[in-house]
């Protein structure tokens, strides 16, 4: 009789398997140890997680989709932006291109995903995209035309900055002006992998970005809140008065310029 399979040797071979029809787990089911029967509970749990992403990233593509079925619309950008409501620090948008084959499983609207999961997502769109471009509106730009304004001109510069002139785009939320086709969704980044895709590399550059200025401006713990107001930025304004990166034009900076 040959000897069974070690429990270690059992979750290797799972790792083989791809599909629940797969013979191989059939045998495995009829191997009466404990052990084996949490590795086959553990597979089919990542299974249903995998199959459960392919599921919302082709959701997520109905709408490049529809384009792509349009021969004319082979070069499609999504667009987003991070950093409009922040007290400190630029907005940074982003345009992406995927190509038609995309296969990341996970992207999402970069405020559901967790850091780790974001920097990861971020180097696999950078090995995948057909083209990336990225616009940053400083707070000075910000204060100047308004953070509305700022956002449009981050956008449009992440457009001019994408090695290849897109078709059409999908923007989350603003109209630009542009003569490329565009398309506008209320919380694009939940319904367009392209715009979820842009979201997330917008998000990890301007944490990036604000990661170097907390080292440069320590005392407001911008590496850990974005520039954002919380409890310990406000009581570093408080502190410490404004520095050189906030926006005067938002009311709490703007009350503390006389301490700085």
């Amino acid at each position: 009789m040959d000897k069974p399979l070690s429990i270690a040797a059992i979750k290797k071979l799972l790792l083989t398997i791809d599909h629940p029809l797969d013979e191989r787990l059939a045998v495995l089911q009829a191997d009466p140890r404990k052990g084996v029967a949490a590795a086959l509970k553990s597979w089919q749990k990542s299974f249903k997680k995998q199959q459960d992403l392919k599921e919302q990233q082709q959701r997520m593509l109905q709408i490049e989709n529809r384009l792509w079925n349009n021969q004319e619309d082979s070069m499609i950008a999504g667009i987003d932006e991070v950093g409009r409501g922040p007290l400190a620090g630029p907005v940074v948008a982003a345009a992406v291109i995927l190509p038609k084959d995309v296969s990341i499983l996970g992207i999402n609207d970069s405020k559901q995903l967790s850091h780790e999961k974001r920097e990861q997502l971020f180097d696999e769109i950078q090995a995948t995209a057909l083209g990336i471009g990225i616009g940053i509106k400083e707070h000075d730009i910000i204060d100047e035309v308004n953070i509305y304004q700022a956002t449009k001109l981050a956008m449009l510069e992440a457009i001019q900055q994408l090695p290849i002139v897109p078709d059409h785009l999908l923007i989350d939320a603003m109209q630009l002006p542009t003569a490329i086709p565009q398309e506008s969704f209320i919380k694009g980044d939940a319904k367009s992998l392209s715009i979820a895709a842009a979201s997330i590399i917008a998000k990890v550059t301007r944490d990036r970005i604000m990661a170097e200025y907390d080292l440069l401006y320590p005392g407001y713990d911008f590496a850990k809140n974005a520039g954002y107001g919380t409890k310990n930025h406000l009581e570093g304004l408080d502190r410490l008065g404004v520095c050189p990166i906030h926006r005067h034009s938002f009311a709490p900076v703007r009350e503390k310029l006389t301490l700085f």
